[in-house]
This record gives C-alpha cells, structure tokens and sequence, in this order.
C-alpha cells in the first residue's frame, strides 16, 4: 500500500527549503516524487540563519524567533505544494523536517537543529518527526551524513559498486558495493564558493562556475588548503560551517595577494579535489558515481569532476530516476516514514554508532 510523505530539508548552502510530496511502497522498495517546491529564504531570515552558525549574542533569543519563521515559511510550503497536487493535510502520514542546523559538534556529541516542529504541526495538521541526529549521536555516533542508509535502501546495485556525492553547501558521499555501505563528509562543496562570490560579485553564487573557470588555480594555495587535517582524517567524519567558515579562508588568504577570481578557481578545485580524494581513499573503488545536490548545476565542477575522475564517468543521478535537487528532501521522508514504521534510519558503518538506533522525534497533530 503505498504511503504519502512530506520530506522537508534546508541545507547549508542557506538558498531556501525544499519540500518533497513522496510516496512510498515499502513492498516494492520504491519512493516516487509527486510533487515538490522549494521556498527562497526572505534575506533577512538568512541572514539570521547564516548569523546563528557562530557565536554571538542573545543566541537562544534569535534561535527561538528564527526556528518560528523557518516552520512558517516551511508550512506555508507544504501547504501550498499539497494544494497544488489536490492531496489533502490528513492523507499525509507524517512530515519529516530536517530543521535548519546552527551547530553540529559530534566531538561533543550534540547537533542542534531550530525548526519549531510544534508550530510546523500546528500549522500543517500533520504529525511532524524532527531532531533525526541526536538518537545517533547518543549512540556514539557522528549524527551525520543520514542520507547514505536512504541511497543504500535504493539505490544499491547488484552489479556494480555506486558513489553517490551529493554537493551542497558540504559534500558527502555514499559508497554502495559486495554488501557494504560507507559514506562521510569530503569537506567543503558550495560553502566557500558562495561565500567568496558573495563578497566579490555581490551574487549569492557563481552562476555554473563561470568565473570559477575564467581564473587560474594557485597551486600554492590550494596545497595549504589541502593540508588541513580534516582531509587525512578517516571516516566517520562529518562537518559544518563549525569547521569550515570565512575565517577559515582568510587564516590562509593573509600576507596573500592572489587575484579575487583565481581564489575562486582554487576554492573549486578545492572541492573537486577532495572529492576525488575521497573516493579514491575507499575500497572497494566505485564503478560509477553518480552526483546530486546544487552542485551539479555547477557545470564547471561537473567538468573538473569528469577529468579528475576519467576514464569513469560521472552522472546526475537523474538517470537512476532521482532528480538531484530533491534526493535530500526526498531522504527525510524516508527517514519519517522509517520512524513511524519503527525501524532504523542510521548505518553504524556510517556515522560510527554502536548499533542502529530508530530516529527522531514526534510532534502528533
């Protein structure tokens, strides 16, 4: 019998909420997108959110104010989008919303995510199910990345071995092959990009890596870069805007007088490399790896992608019939619906916890 879920993510890259109608049949092993939306941050809202990803003043104030303004907009979403698919509030199962994260400290075991799912319920008549890292990290684990058990439910290949990068504000990656299942955070994917477009272009990213490719990668940079220990570290590691955030860029642009655009191009090269690193550190190697996330609208990404990792190919994982802007939204979904069903949503392999552990919260309508 197939089941209807709302799945609802807003990632780090800080662009606005997706809003994923999902139907589920558990029978089949089969999820099918219905219908789905994203609602843009208004700035100012942003701007709180970007703020709350450091340290600051009257934090817990401003978190309470914008965790009840992203449920509002998130609900008039959801809303809407049923509307639009002529499906009624009480067809639908649950709601599962990832929130917004301010802070992910898993070496302190604790993630925080603002969200109000109380008022998201309220205002939806759905039951909500939040707060999907904390089980995990309670475990032991890292509380991240989740989305590997959802690519490993549907994604896994009998014939060959799969990495799934999804690209967002941070990259992480799935390595789906011989009956194993492995993923992490590679480091950065649009964070530092968006950023240094910001500051220099006045635009809230650099529109298919046109002037990422118009500059000139600084070796000497980039190697700096590459030498942060994050990258060395073995899996299970995740990581955030904690960990990688403007300053950790100017620490290694001063006494420099690299050209605006070419620190552009290294920042890219910065992310396809340790991608490609990533990958190259797993075993059993990937056969095929497939891309999803803003980043693969980053058309000179895909291309530095391609060349590092020839002679493999690497595709969106459209052609596996996910579209790769909704897969996250599409995962918390399945992650609501594996709450409500009582089963596990984490993969010890993955974040490192002692067990599986079944996650998230319930907010009843």
């Amino acid at each position: 019998m197939e089941q209807l879920y709302v799945g609802i993510m807003s990632g780090t890259s800080l662009d606005g909420i997706d809003i994923a109608l999902t139907s589920f049949s558990p029978s089949a092993q089969r999820a099918t997108l219905m219908g789905a939306l994203c609602m843009p941050f208004p700035t100012a809202l942003r701007n709180d959110l970007l703020s709350l990803c450091q340290p600051g003043a009257d934090e817990i104030h401003r978190a309470g104010i914008a965790g009840q303004q992203w449920a509002t907009l998130a609900a008039q979403g959801v809303n809407r989008l049923l509307q639009q698919q002529g499906i009624a509030n009480s067809q639908i199962s649950a709601i599962g919303s990832h929130g917004q994260t301010i802070r992910h400290h898993p070496e302190s075991s604790f993630s925080v995510q603002i969200g109000a799912p109380a008022l998201l319920a309220e205002l939806c008549g759905i039951d909500v199910i939040c707060d999907f890292r904390n089980r995990d990290l309670a475990a032991g684990g890292e509380g991240a990345p989740l989305v590997p058990a959802f690519h490993a439910w549907l994604l896994t290949s009998a014939q060959h071995t799969r990495a799934l990068v999804n690209i967002g504000g941070f990259a992480n990656m799935t390595l789906l092959g011989e009956g194993r299942v492995s993923g992490f955070d590679s480091g950065p994917g649009n964070v530092l990009l968006d950023y240094w477009a910001q500051r220099h272009m006045g635009q809230l990213f650099d529109a298919d890596g046109a002037w990422a490719r118009s500059g000139q990668v600084v070796p000497r940079l980039l190697e700096n870069m590459l030498q942060d220990p994050y990258f060395s570290r073995g899996a299970p590691k995740s990581t955030g805007r904690e960990y990688f955030h403007p300053a950790w860029l100017e620490q290694r642009l001063s006494r420099r007088q690299d050209k605006p655009v070419d620190v552009q191009a290294t920042l890219l090269e910065l992310t396809a490399r340790t991608i490609v690193d990533a990958l190259a550190s797993c075993q059993p190697p990937a056969e095929e790896v497939y891309i999803c996330g803003g980043g693969v609208r980053n058309g000179w990404l895909m291309e530095r992608l391609q060349q590092l990792l020839a002679p493999r190919s690497i595709h969106s994982t459209a052609v596996l019939d996910v579209d790769p802007d909704w897969m996250e939204a599409i995962a918390f979904a399945w992650l609501a619906w594996r709450c409500t069903s009582r089963q596990s949503g984490n993969l010890p392999a993955v974040t490192g916890a002692r067990g599986e552990r079944i996650l998230g919260a319930i907010y009843p309508a």
